[in-house]
This record gives C-alpha cells, structure tokens and sequence, in this order.
C-alpha cells in the first residue's frame, strides 16, 4: 500500500500566506492519494502547536519543530561548511531523525518535499518517486539582491548565497524525479540556470479557492476613512513586500494625491518590521499589522496594489484579489506568470507616474472597474480551482486519485 512523506520547510496550517498556502493545498490533494506522514518546521513554538493541533488527525504521523537558527550564527556556520545559509536555517536534527526512522520501517513509498530547504532531509538512495516543489527559483532571488546592494555591506552575502544555492538547487534536481515551480516562467528560468532539460523542471501552478474568496459574501466593516483607498496585503517582514510597500508610499502616493487628495493606502499583513510601521507617519498611509481574515479589506479596496520590485512565480496575494472581483494595479514583476490580460483582466504598470495615473483612472472610473474587477473572478473561477491546478501530482507519482 502506498504512503507518502511530505518534507515542508513550514507547517502547512493555517493557510495564510503564500508558501502556506501552496503547501496546505498540496497537502489535502496527496491526501486524496494516500496516507500522508509529515514532517515539516514551524518559525516559533505556538505556530508549530497551531499546527499540530490542525494536522495530527489528518496525519499517517506527524512530526513538527520549531527552528532555532539565528541569521548570524547560521551565517558564520554555512561559510565555514560551505553550504547555503538557507540550508543551514531550516536545519533540524528532530526531523532529520524523524525521517530517517519512518524511512527504516520500509512504510514509504513516495517523497514529496516542499521548498528547496527541505532536500537536506531526502534519503541518499529511495526506491520510489521523488518529487521537489522548489516553487521559486530562490537562487534567482538572492542574485537580484545582490544586483539591488551592490554598494551595501551585506552584498556578499547574497552574492555567495546566489552562487550556493544555485549549485545546490541543480544538483538537488539532477538526484529527485522531478522539480517543479509555480510557473513555467520560473520552470523556463530554472532550466535556463541549471542546464536541466523540460522532464525535470515541471510547472504545476498555484491555485484559489474560489468560494472562500467570493465578493457575494457578507464581510464585516473594517475601513471607516474617507476617501478611496488603495490595499496592499501581504506578510510584512518579507523583504520584497516591504520594498513594495516603502516604494509605493514614497513614490506613489504622493503623486496619487496630487490627482486624488484623499486617497489613501493600508497596508494589510503580519509583522510589520519597524520601517513598515513607520510608514503609518506619511500622509494618508494606514498600516494594519496581522488581521483576522483578510476578506474584509480586499472586499473594502477601491483598488488592489501589487507595487513589486522583486517577485517570484505566482502572486496568491493578487489571485485573492481578482477572486473577490477587485480592480488590480500591479507591477509587471508582480504579474508575471498569472494567466490574464493586461487592460481585461488587470492593469500592469510599472513606474511611479505609470502606476499613479493607472490607479488614478481606476478611481476615477467605478464603473469600468467594477466591470473589470468581474472579468477577473471569471477568470480565477475558469482558470485557478486548487483541485485543477495540483490535478498533476497523481500522474507524477504514479498514484491515480
């Protein structure tokens, strides 16, 4: 009988940002396809007995810990071993022992690991599938960094990280069945970087719950200001949402502003780093902090912004938001690899002026934005159901549902 170890570098419950998210839904699809034992890592002890709480009966077993690693202590250790930092911070000597017991009963009979991290816990030699979500080329993340800080103190480090990981994400590939990504911009890119060929690199993309994230609900007032209002949502100590959102609120709003005088820009999403909150000073910005439901301020938004710099695969912040039929104004980084038309479904603009005229034009036009914001949960609804989006995995694995 086929079990399957799912590897996830953070415990997939509750579903509330984008890695979460991906991994939750891949956890109830393998579900579907047999008993599932997980080992997975949690950023603090409440978040791993949160989780714990959700999975263990939806579990074969179950083992969760929370990380330990300090950024400077795992820094100082990956240099001296030669390995990625990254690696080294989702280090775990409770799950590596997990695994290697669940592996020694001979119980296991598919390997799926979620995020590059997690390819540390794969046995050397396995008999059946193994599949690697990388989801992002995070490589490619740490190279732009580095492109980004050239003059800063720091840049070494990604410059090194960009290298190492690189390295450790192509072989990683080369030993597993198959990798896949978020998009096959992502897949195409990863490709391009390892010298890997299309049977390994596999875009399987990103879906949305179309029913939870539904407009026809009733959601419950969370914006008593005056004056339309811009929405940005994410999780905020993540570098490229707080680029997004420090760039926007100093290069765009003010231009907005001059065009619309109230209006205005909240900020949605948990730990808000201290440059984040000082944002709330600036005219006109209101930065929320970690919320309940998110529901109630995309279906407050006038108009959904996704000012990205930096970003990689699919955006389930900007899947939300056409899900609940809101108006989106996003960066050509931010909608790369989401499946809709520039000017149907979405606005793509990129630079201050670009940007501030697009949402300008979306307030200035209710209308038409309602009737774009339609298009677009059309589309979600056509293209974007979980259950078609992982419908691959069973084939991969050789598990028919």
């Amino acid at each position: 009988m086929a079990e399957i170890l799912f590897l996830v570098h953070r415990a997939p419950w509750p579903p509330d940002r984008g890695d979460r998210i991906r991994s939750w839904h891949m956890f109830e699809a393998l579900r579907k396809l047999a008993p599932v034992h997980v080992a997975a890592l949690a950023d603090n002890a409440g978040e791993a007995e949160t989780a714990r709480t959700k999975m263990a009966p939806l579990c074969k077993s179950l083992c969760i810990d929370a990380r330990r690693a300090a950024r400077p202590i795992a820094l100082a250790q990956a240099v001296l071993r030669g390995e990625p930092v990254s690696n080294r911070l989702f280090r775990s000597s409770v799950v590596a022992s997990y695994v290697d017991a669940l592996l020694a009963t001979g119980r296991i009979t598919h390997i799926v690991a979620f995020s590059g991290q997690m390819a540390q816990f794969l046995p050397a030699r396995f008999d059946g599938p193994v599949i690697m979500d990388f989801v992002d080329v995070d490589s490619a993340k740490f190279a732009t960094y580095a492109e980004q800080d050239r003059r800063q103190p720091m840049n070494w480090v990604h410059r090194r990280e960009a290298a190492k990981l690189g390295a450790y994400e192509a072989k990683v590939a080369r030993s597993v069945d198959t990798s896949l990504f978020v998009s096959e911009a992502e897949a195409a890119l990863f490709r391009t970087r390892s010298g890997l060929g299309g049977d390994i690199a596999v875009a399987v993309e990103n879906g949305i719950d179309t029913d939870r994230f539904d407009p026809a609900q009733d959601f419950a007032t969370v914006d008593e200001g005056d004056g339309p209002l811009a929405v940005f949502t994410g999780q905020m100590d993540y570098r490229p949402n707080i680029d997004a959102v420090s760039w926007f609120a100093a290069a765009v709003l003010p231009l907005l502003r001059q065009r619309e005088p109230r209006a205005r820009f909240a900020i949605v999403g948990r730990a808000p780093t201290e440059e984040v909150r000082l944002l709330a000073r600036l005219p006109g910005v209101t930065v929320t902090g970690e919320v309940p439901d998110v529901r109630p301020w995309l279906a407050a938004a006038d108009v959904v912004v996704a000012p990205l710099l930096l970003a990689r695969g699919v955006q389930n912040k900007l899947l939300e938001a056409m899900a609940m039929a809101r108006p989106v104004v996003a960066s050509a980084a931010a909608a790369t690899g989401i499946d809709a038309v520039d000017g149907d479904h979405l606005l793509v603009a990129d630079g201050a002026a670009a940007m501030a005229d697009a949402i300008a034009g979306v307030f200035g036009d209710p209308g038409g934005a309602a009737k774009m914001g339609a298009r677009a949960r059309d589309r979600m609804i056509a293209r974007y159901g979980w259950d078609a989006r992982l419908e691959p995995l069973g084939d991969l694995l050789g598990l028919p549902e």
